[in-house]
């Protein structure tokens, strides 16, 4: 059966939709918008950072990260706390709330990727990986830069 590359990219277009509907209303159960799910996810994944951390990875102004860190902290996911040695900066890190439910989110990940892939051989997951990586490396590097960052 001769796939097209057309059929190929629909495919990926339809998957990146299901996959954001499924993070939307996981995130929205949770009152949160995308911007601070990924504030949350980056913080699990990394641990404490300082607001400018933030906004480097996130690609954003230091007032964007500002605004997300207030409205994060204001529902009990994140807090501040003044940096050792750097009297300028502040130190963004999880609450036991935000701790909680970034954990409950790597448990969910790792049981719908159990469910996603299973009865595909390690050979089969192999060459999608390098094909899916080859794709994005393609777009990342065609993409304006600061278009696409990293996620939950």
């Amino acid at each position: 059966m001769a796939v097209e590359e057309t059929e190929v990219v629909d495919q990926l277009f339809e998957l990146a939709v299901v996959l954001g509907a499924q993070m939307n209303r996981r995130l929205a159960d949770s009152g949160l918008t995308p911007a601070r799910g990924e504030v949350i996810w980056l913080l699990h994944r990394r641990g404490q950072l300082t607001q400018r951390e933030l906004s480097d990875v996130l690609g954003c102004t230091p007032r964007n990260v500002t605004g997300l860190v207030d409205a994060l902290e204001s529902a009990g996911f994140v807090t501040r706390t003044k940096h050792p040695t750097d009297r300028r900066a502040v130190l963004v890190s999880l609450t036991t709330r935000g701790k909680t439910l970034a954990a409950g989110w790597g448990m969910d990940r790792d049981d719908g990727t159990a469910r996603l892939f299973a009865g595909t051989s390690r050979a089969e997951l192999a060459t999608f990986a390098t094909v899916l990586d080859r794709v994005l490396t393609v777009l990342r590097t065609t993409m304006p830069e600061g278009a696409t960052h990293g996620g939950p």
